[in-house]
């Protein structure tokens, strides 16, 4: 491949032959990515006919965007004989950094039309909601919030399941109106519950403890699950299995018993309790699909249960549901 007499080549040859500059291999060989074969008498790096491959993988692999140190691990795994599992995970882990860059790009690009096209007196004010959430937009409020709600001594696990259903992923590639929901669900996670600084807590927290609180939130689940199978097809609020378990939650977690009574007590504690509809019509404006019906929410579930317990215990005692049921 080379014409000298011995089958090397020095830096400069080696550099011509692969369409980089001296530089380049300079860089490399001093990096250990690029052994030099041998030295010229005058001192002179001097390559092998094995160098031009090992060149070019360099190349390829730097192409990729891996950096130097991942280059290395697979050039060592190639020299030691291994089986590749050293590029599988240097190409593995720049995909998970590419998909994270991207997202992060396409999340910049919905913000942006979101301020270019609104109209111009309130790009201030969108620009410093918007501005407020990270390139790569975190959950960590939202949970912080959440945790913060919750009755203190609930199980972790009844903790991560609720949260799995209340906080809102980040679109991979938003619209700006889902960008804007989410601004605004961050800033809404960062002042209190009700906007006033009042109590935010619903009173079933008040008597809950650790085994109380799994009950509750065990129960209430099922209940929105159904409630939002009745909700996705349009279904209007009325008694069934939905608001049964829903009722159940609250009777298992007080120790009480299912009567009419106890579902008109219910209905008057519920519709005192401290309310968030602002978190839930924003969270169904991230999950929402364009021109789609809204995604039925935790929010939305308990508020159709609850207006169907409010209709029932109307239809039981012959009066107007507590203000406030729907």
């Amino acid at each position: 491949m080379f014409s000298s007499h011995d089958g090397l080549c020095t830096i400069g040859e080696l550099a011509g032959h692969a369409g980089v500059s001296v530089k380049t291999v300079r860089f490399y060989s001093d990096g250990g990515l690029l052994p030099e074969a041998s030295r010229s008498a005058g001192g002179h790096r001097r390559y092998g006919p094995e160098a031009v491959e090992r060149l070019g993988l360099i190349r390829s692999l730097r192409g990729l965007g891996l950096p130097v140190a991942e280059v290395r691990r697979v050039l060592d795994e190639q020299d030691a004989g291994g089986t590749g599992e050293a590029l599988e995970g240097a190409v593995a882990g720049r995909l998970r950094t590419l998909g994270s860059e991207l997202r992060a790009l396409r999340w910049r690009e919905a913000a942006l039309r979101l301020v270019r096209d609104c109209p111009p007196a309130e790009r201030p004010a969108r620009l410093r909601l918007v501005g407020a959430v990270a390139e790569a937009p975190s959950t960590a409020p939202l949970v912080r919030f959440w945790r913060a709600w919750l009755p203190a001594r609930m199980p972790a696990r009844s903790v991560g399941a609720f949260l799995a259903v209340a906080v809102p992923q980040p679109p991979e590639d938003p619209r700006p109106a889902q960008v804007l929901a989410f601004a605004r669900l961050n800033a809404f996670v960062s002042r209190s519950c009700d906007g006033r600084g009042g109590p935010c807590q619903p009173g079933a927290h008040e008597a809950a403890g650790a085994r109380e609180s799994a009950v509750l939130y065990a129960g209430l689940a099922t209940a929105y699950d159904l409630a939002g199978e009745e909700l996705r097809r349009g279904g209007v609020p009325r008694p069934g299995e939905a608001l049964d378990g829903f009722v159940d939650a609250y009777a298992n977690t007080y120790g009480i018993r299912d009567t009419p009574a106890f579902r008109r007590r219910l209905v008057g504690q519920l519709a005192v309790d401290p309310r968030i509809d602002r978190y839930w019509e924003l969270t169904a404006e991230v999950l929402g699909a364009p021109d789609g019906p809204p995604e039925p929410t935790p929010g939305s579930a308990h508020d159709w249960l609850l207006e169907a317990l409010g209709a029932q215990v109307s239809a039981v005692f012959g009066e107007a549901a507590a203000p406030g049921a729907r």
